[in-house]
């Protein structure tokens, strides 16, 4: 087996950092659904129709901790919450549609 000549990738691998962040389920659905503004929980299940409640739930936390979007509790009656991307959100956008374009050219392989 020879050795791999590749540089060492730095410390941390920006790459592993980046898709950290993308990686979860449905993860990269909830920004791309956010990437026209605001949402409410019932606007992104409409989004994203095979999400289930508790995993929509579950990453709008994830991403909320990792700074991807930020969360608003509305002082209505009743309540409302709606979730919109943060300035790193926005960042990853650029990110999804190169991921998105390159999933277009796969599909014209097949």
């Amino acid at each position: 087996m020879t050795k791999n000549q590749s540089p060492e990738p730095p410390e941390p691998c920006m790459l592993t950092e980046c898709m950290a962040v993308i990686s979860g389920a449905w993860a990269p659905n909830v920004i791309w659904s956010l990437r026209a503004g605001p949402r409410r929980f019932s606007e992104l299940r409409v989004d994203i129709p095979p999400i289930s409640a508790k995993v929509l739930s579950a990453r709008l936390s994830e991403l909320e901790a990792k700074g991807v979007l930020l969360r608003h509790v509305r002082r209505t009656s009743p309540p409302s919450t709606e979730y919109e991307l943060t300035s790193l959100g926005t960042e990853l956008l650029p990110a999804l549609d190169a991921i998105v374009q390159v999933g277009h050219r796969l599909k014209q392989r097949k």
